[in-house]
This record gives structure tokens, C-alpha cells and sequence, in this order.
């Protein structure tokens, strides 16, 4: 994977210790690490393991829309905007290998009320698009959503 430069910082967005993108005690997950650029950007280096793979060589077409999906909603959070994905249109422009650096970035577009429009892109080490994520978030009451949390952290 590469190494975050000193151009990027890591993003503090409450992970969700078990999330399936994010968590960092999730053993299957992805356990992706998000950073923001001075551009605004949320930024994730990749390295898929085989165990994502969908065709030989490739990742799952799941993978990947979970992968711009999960960009998307710390684009959200680096705006400390609390949302839930409400639509998520992906194009799947070329195969995406497993085992091989790749990089996801992704950028808040608008907000109308509590709709938030956010778009991503899954990129190979030559910066070629592999994929593309637009999505629209709903934001809800963090309120709501921490005491869901914690009713989830019991089981």
C-alpha cells in the first residue's frame, strides 16, 4: 500500500470499530484507513486481498461499490455530517485487480437541506479510473445514530 505523505492527514471520523469498511476490529473487513488532502479530499490507499475476489484476478463487483460507497460517507464525515446512504450509482469502468495498490478518493459535491451529494473514484498506481461512485446521503440526528450504536455494541 502506499505510504500516506506528509500532504495527507488522517481523518478522525468516529470509526466504528466493527464496520465492514472501516473497523479496525472487524477480522474480515476491509479495515480501510481514510486521510483528507490539502484539497479537501478523502483520500484511501488499497491493497484488496484475495478473499474479495469476484471473477479470477478481480474484485467483486460488491467490493467495489462497497469500497466507493464507504469513501463517499467519510467525505460526509470530514464535514462532521452524520448520513446514511439513500442512492449510489456506480460505474464500473474497468476491472479491478486484487493484490495490487490502488487508491480511492472521494469529495462532498452540495448539500440541499439535509441531502448531501458526494462522488468517488477507485484508481490503479497510474492513476487510470477503474470505477465510480455518485451517491446521495441522507444526514440524521447524530443523536439517533450514536444510541443505535450503542444498542449494537451490546450484542
Amino acid at each position: 500500500m502506499k505510504e500516506p505523505d506528509e500532504r495527507l492527514h488522517p481523518l478522525a471520523h468516529g470509526a466504528l470499530h466493527h464496520c465492514f469498511g472501516c473497523g479496525s476490529l472487524n477480522r474480515t473487513g476491509l479495515r480501510l484507513q481514510f486521510f483528507t488532502n490539502a484539497a479537501g479530499e478523502v483520500v484511501c490507499p488499497v491493497k484488496l486481498a484475495r478473499r474479495f475476489q469476484g471473477p479470477p484476478g478481480h474484485a467483486h463487483g460488491g467490493i467495489i461499490a462497497t469500497l466507493l460507497d464507504e469513501a463517499m460517507s467519510k467525505a460526509n464525515r470530514a464535514r462532521n455530517v452524520v448520513a446514511m446512504t439513500r442512492s449510489l450509482e456506480v460505474e464500473y469502468l474497468r476491472p479491478v485487480p486484487v493484490g495490487m495498490r490502488l487508491e480511492l478518493k472521494s469529495r462532498h459535491l452540495r448539500a440541499e437541506g439535509r441531502k448531501h451529494f458526494c462522488e468517488s473514484e477507485l484508481t490503479n498506481h497510474s492513476g487510470e479510473v477503474l470505477a465510480r461512485g455518485r451517491a446521495l446521503f441522507i444526514a440524521i440526528d447524530p443523536r439517533k445514530f450514536d444510541a443505535g450504536r450503542q444498542a449494537t455494541e451490546r450484542l
